[in-house]
């Protein structure tokens, strides 16, 4: 799960790293109020979306008065900010954080990510700060230094100063350092975090650190221990047909093509997808609807996949090992003939009870294009589409 920059700021606070002060407006009357209690004489205002990239597409403003920010704030307020991480749709600015300017000496890096790979959580630090990570990591991989943790002993005192060295920082700032990474630490594994990143991490004009950029993503899977955390969600932020599936436990993404698809299986799915691509079409959504699909449940993974208009036909692909493939086949033609759906269906059932769903399907009465196999079943949904 995603949060905002001041939600994530206020997250790490709370462990020790250092952050400016800063408040958050959500309307456009707050902001004389919010910029008379900041320290001047120069404010940020940041737009609060989940996405990257929000200064070249006009999300982050310096002013340098009340009448300034007050102008800025109205001409942000509800602007669609179209950022390379927003895709062409962008989102919609509903929130604005104000914080104090600062001056920055030196731009870096700091970042700990779960490292599946490696199966530990790794620190990514760089004297690139400032600029995409990913970038510097494709161009000069020898500019990213990583530090893995030992899960069973844990982030140690010489790895943190040895990543403050590794930034080039001295003396008191190397105390910092050390301090800082201990603090990101902390805080990734008391909340169970998934990435904590601050970019940029600064050295500002008194030399000290501060965390002038920070990004915070949660665990979904551990937020039942977490509620404080599970409220801080933003669904204006999300897409309307992913959080409508997170309410009927479907684990569903957008995509941009125009095949539905409804897999049970995240695997299956997955390779579903790539089929669909391979027989020259493109899938409209990730849907997986779990090893027990009941007639509700492939109600309500139609109901989402039609509520995509560019969908311009359904693949299903059903593996019965837990799940009777007859029972799918009733819900699939409940849910047909219930949403009286348009375009053409594409089944296919393999597993338990597989023929006895053929058969069901085959005396629906529904147009129903029932596939022997996989691949057959991507290249029939090409050409259903074709007619």
């Amino acid at each position: 799960m995603k949060i905002h920059e001041y939600q994530a700021k206020e997250l790490l606070k709370a462990h020790g790293v250092p952050v400016q002060q800063g408040r958050v407006a959500f309307s456009l009357n707050q902001v004389p109020e919010i910029v008379a209690a900041l320290p001047g004489p120069e404010w940020v205002l940041k737009a609060q979306v989940h996405a990257g990239g929000r200064g070249k597409a006009g999300g982050i403003k310096l002013v340098r008065s009340e009448s300034e920010a007050v102008d800025a704030a109205r001409k942000m307020f509800g602007m669609r900010l179209v950022t390379p991480q927003t895709g062409a749709e962008g989102k919609i600015v509903r929130r604005i954080l104000f914080t104090e300017a600062a001056k920055i000496k030196k731009e870096l890096y700091a970042g700990l990510i779960a490292d599946r790979g490696k199966n530990r959580l790794v620190f990514m630090i760089s004297r690139e700060g400032g600029v995409e990570i990913e970038k510097v990591a494709e161009e000069h991989p020898e500019k990213i230094i990583t530090e893995p943790i030992d899960p069973g002993v844990g982030l140690q005192a010489f790895q943190c100063r040895r990543m403050a060295f590794a930034l080039g920082l001295a003396h008191g700032l190397a105390k910092e350092g050390a301090a800082l990474f201990r603090a990101m630490y902390d805080a990734f594994c008391a909340n169970d975090c998934s990435l904590v990143e601050i970019n940029p991490l600064i050295i500002d004009a008194e030399d000290h650190l501060l965390a002038l950029d920070v990004k915070v993503n949660l665990d979904d899977n551990a937020l039942y221990r977490h509620p404080d955390l599970a409220a801080l969600r933003d669904l204006d932020e999300e897409d309307p047909l992913e959080v409508q599936a997170s309410k009927y436990n479907l684990n569903y993404i957008r995509l941009d093509g125009n095949v539905g698809c409804m897999v049970n299986g995240a695997g299956l799915a997955m390779a579903t997808m790539d089929l669909i691509k391979l027989a020259g079409a493109e899938p409209a959504n990730f849907l997986d609807v779990g090893g027990g699909a009941s007639v509700e449940t492939v109600a309500n993974g139609f109901r989402i996949i039609l509520s995509d208009p560019k969908v311009q036909a359904i693949l299903i692909n059903i593996f019965g090992g837990i799940v009777r493939c007859d029972r799918v086949a009733k819900g699939v033609i409940e849910a047909a003939q219930s949403l009286n759906v348009q375009v053409p269906i594409v089944v296919r059932l393999a597993g338990t009870n597989a023929a006895e769903a053929g058969a069901l399907l085959q005396e629906s009465g529904l147009k129903f294009h029932v596939a022997e196999d996989l691949a057959g079943a991507a290249q029939c949904v090409v050409q259903v589409m074709a007619h």
